[in-house]
């Protein structure tokens, strides 16, 4: 339970996480027609943004969750997948579009793995595991279809976006109530309030 309490206490970077994505894929689907070069534009955005974001809670869940290795393995790849789309935008739409299908199904996998190890202590889990699976369904499909038009990537990758976003969100919004029971918990425990995180 400790894990699960230390992991709460960063709901808001879950929160943070599916807003920036909400927000991707809301631009995408406004913007299609500024071409490729905006969709790699904010592919490395959202890939840097959300990889930090993982970084920083590995960093500091690692004394409390034992899971706080794969946070820090899924920033390392979201963070290097947007600094490649950074650095090579000049890369054919194809070899991005297969970038972006490769970030996906491992960020999904991590996911995935994350809901696994969070299942015997927090009933929210479900909603990273959703936003894993959606994450690899989506990856899968690109590679699959990867020379479908352009129009219809940008709305596939902002419907995807959408969705992955949403997951994180309400899984942020789980591990906020839970945060604000631990906390409740040790205030009548110990008659002060509980550390702010």
């Amino acid at each position: 339970m400790q894990q699960t309490i230390g992991l709460a206490r960063w709901w808001w970077t879950f929160v943070l996480r599916g807003a920036v994505a909400i927000l991707f894929g809301v631009l995408a689907f406004a913007a299609p027609g500024f071409g490729i070069g905006l969709l790699v534009g904010l592919f490395a955005v959202w890939a840097l943004i959300d990889g930090v974001n993982n970084l920083l809670t590995g960093i500091r869940t690692r004394g409390q969750d034992r899971s706080w290795w794969l946070e820090i393995l899924e920033g390392v790849v979201g963070v290097a997948a947007g600094v490649i789309a950074l650095l090579l935008p000049s890369f054919a739409a194809e070899i991005l579009i297969l970038l972006i299908a490769a970030w996906s199904i491992m960020t999904g996998i991590f996911e995935i793995v994350l809901a696994i190890r969070l299942r015997t202590v927090i009933a929210g889990e479900v909603w990273l595991a959703l936003a894993g699976v959606a994450s690899i369904l989506f990856g899968v499909l690109i590679f699959l279809f990867p020379a479908v038009g352009a129009l219809s990537i940008v709305w596939l990758i902002g419907s995807f976006a959408i969705a992955f976003g949403v997951f994180l969100v309400m899984l942020g919004w789980r591990l906020r109530g839970v945060d604000q029971m631990a906390r409740r918990d040790a205030e009548h425990d110990y008659g002060s309030p509980a550390p702010q995180g």
